[in-house]
């Protein structure tokens, strides 16, 4: 936990940098930033939040820049009233939401590349599809030799699946049962793009829980979504957020894979977050990128998800404005056609 003043140093350099893309001193804080003590102070603030992982230094410069986690940081913290969308950008969204014509592929594309105007950035729409994926109903790990167990996956749309678990570690039978109450009351009711980690801090029974999570988890990347539709507005901006012609060739091959794209930003929702920056996201080529994701609803069991590609210094209190306005408004238009 961070105390106020290293708090408010920590916002503002994270909030210097994304406005400047420059490192940002502890000089430049004191000046510029209403903190009530001394440069000296700031910078000994600064050198701490550098050795706890929230800010780093280019060698070649004396200011800080932010990491992962200190992006992580200032998103989680944001003051949701600072996150309201300027007057212009409310009345271009409610102004092309009133014309909108009901088809639903020119609608999202149109939405696509009006999410990209609006934020500069690389837009994402993912067109809606029926959530008709089955979760877990139970589990049962079971031991048939020395080194190898059968799992026994019931699904909640009544489909068995049996998987072969290798296990050479030695079990009791009350270690067995232990591992699968653990494996019923964490992966009940989830469904298997969704799995959470189940760890107890002993590593033989979270070795084996590790292998059971891992199996199911690839049968629900070998069902990868390659048949959902995605729009793409926008991408041709990214080419003004990296200098390295091999990132931008990198990130708009990842854009180009509509199945990877899907995955993503399904996961992000999948995780409960709203924002994965860095890298929280599993493609390495986009290490140097945050997405902003939102849901849209046509009806209960009808959704698709928008999405906002850019660097991690993006100006994040507009971009989920952003996105959570046009989600919001793309759901209404869809559930009243």
């Amino acid at each position: 936990m961070l105390d106020d003043r290293k708090r408010s140093i920590l916002e503002a350099v994270v909030s210097e940098y994304i406005t400047t893309g420059e490192p940002v001193s502890s000089a430049h804080i004191a000046d510029d930033y209403n903190i009530d003590c001394s440069t000296a102070t700031i910078r000994a603030d600064m050198a701490a939040l550098e050795k706890e992982g929230y800010l780093t230094h280019p060698h070649t410069s004396a200011g800080r820049t932010p990491t992962d986690l200190g992006y992580r940081f200032y998103v989680d913290n944001l003051d949701t009233r600072q996150t309201d969308l300027d007057t212009f950008k409310a009345e271009t969204i409610s102004e092309f939401f009133t014309k909108a014509h009901f088809e639903l592929e020119k609608m999202l594309a149109d939405t696509s590349r009006l999410l990209s105007n609006l934020t500069d950035y690389a837009a994402v729409v993912v067109a809606p599809t029926t959530d008709e994926t089955p979760a877990v109903n139970s589990a049962l790990l079971t031991k048939i030799s020395l080194s190898t167990g059968i799992l026994v996956v019931v699904m909640s749309d009544g489909a068995v699946n049996k998987f072969s678990i290798e296990i050479t570690e030695p079990f009791s039978e009350e270690e067995m049962s232990h591992i699968n109450s653990l494996l019923n009351s964490h992966l009940a009711d989830k469904k298997l793009t969704a799995l959470p980690e189940v760890k107890t801090g002993n590593f033989k029974i979270d070795s084996v829980l590790a292998r059971c999570v891992g199996v199911l988890r690839t049968v629900a990347g070998e069902n990868r979504p390659s048949n959902v539709p995605v729009y793409l507005g926008g991408t041709s901006k990214m080419a003004d957020e990296f200098i390295a012609v091999r990132k931008i060739r990198d990130v708009l091959a990842i854009l180009e894979q509509s199945y990877l794209v899907v995955s993503m930003v399904r996961e992000v929702l999948a995780k409960g977050l709203k924002v994965s920056i860095g890298t929280e996201n599993r493609i390495e080529s986009l290490s140097d990128c945050s997405l902003v994701v939102a849901p849209y609803q046509i009806s209960d069991s009808m959704f698709g998800t928008l999405a906002v590609l850019g660097p991690k210094r993006m100006r994040y209190t507009q971009v989920l404005a952003a996105v959570e306005t046009v989600g919001q408004q793309l759901s209404n238009q869809l559930k009243n056609a």
